[in-house]
């Protein structure tokens, strides 16, 4: 069997800026109707069988604790936070695992599942269905991939290395030098892409990469690499915490819990109701 984890915050987020508005009753109600209407065609074509969809209840985690800078929910347009609840509601009346995090991101339940499910014997693959390179770490082999629904890109292990250079395992130390603009991780300086992927891939972990001397691999400006990682070395285990998601979130990701029976006919009826919408299912 395989089992398939949604990335619903991500999902929620692309329906409010792919899908025109809708006002029912004088709220918006837009990306729930369409993030309704993909969940249910994602349900329709008969692939799933075992699914859950983790939500960020709340943007910020503890994480936030930690650094000052991480990504809180400041900005973000009032129309698309009024439906993070509604959201949940969808993914519930689907009749899906939802997992809503308070403490820890949406990304985390996703790789607490993904490590739980593809331990279990009879498990052949656990998809994660996310565009996000963060996801990328939790990839093993071709049992745990990620997969860009929008694109219909699925990313084994050799998949990641083609698309960010390094190998999932050394996703973490990547962000941390490079940076992650969508999560508030500022990086090193003189640390782009390019040279991070060639150190890393070689390296594997930022306490592996030499401190001194020359390093074997071909990279331009080492020695103000090397500077710059001596000089923000704290830094940098820092922001690689902050990338590391964690793998024993306080979740229920059983394969019981995540086994999909068909949705709940009374909740989704009551549901699209409200979304004046006709149910998908």
């Amino acid at each position: 069997m395989k089992v398939h984890l949604i990335d619903g915050t991500y999902e929620l987020f692309r329906a409010f800026f792919g899908a025109p508005a809708a006002t029912v009753d004088g709220r918006e109600v837009g990306a729930s109707r369409a993030l309704l209407r993909s969940l249910g065609a994602l349900l329709r074509s008969g692939a799933v069988t075992h699914a859950g969809v983790a939500f960020d209840h709340v943007i910020e985690s503890f994480r936030n604790e930690l650094f000052p800078g991480y990504k809180t929910g400041d900005g973000i347009d009032p129309a698309l936070a009024s439906q993070f609840g509604l959201a949940e509601e969808v993914a519930a009346a689907l009749g899906l695992a939802v997992w809503p995090m308070i403490e820890h991101e949406a990304d985390d339940a996703l790789a607490t599942a993904a490590a739980r499910l593809a331990a279990v014997p009879g498990v052949e693959q656990v998809i994660v269905a996310t565009p996000d390179k963060d996801l990328c770490q939790v990839v093993v082999g071709a049992r745990v991939v990620t997969w860009d629904r929008l694109r219909d890109r699925t990313f084994d292990e050799d998949g990641v290395r083609a698309r960010l250079g390094v190998a999932p395992t050394s996703v973490p130390d990547l962000l941390a030098v490079v940076g992650d603009d969508a999560d508030g991780i500022p990086g090193l300086p003189r640390w782009g892409a390019r040279s991070a992927a060639a150190v890393l891939a070689r390296y594997g972990h930022l306490e592996d990469i030499p401190r001194h001397g020359p390093w074997d691999v071909a990279v331009r400006g080492q020695a103000a690499l090397q500077a710059s990682l001596a000089a923000g070395w704290d830094d940098a285990l820092l922001y690689r915490r902050l990338a590391t998601l964690v793998t024993d979130a306080p979740i229920d990701a059983s394969l019981e819990a995540v086994t999909w029976r068909g949705p709940d006919r009374a909740a989704l009826a009551r549901l699209c109701a409200r979304l004046d919408l006709s149910p998908p299912l």
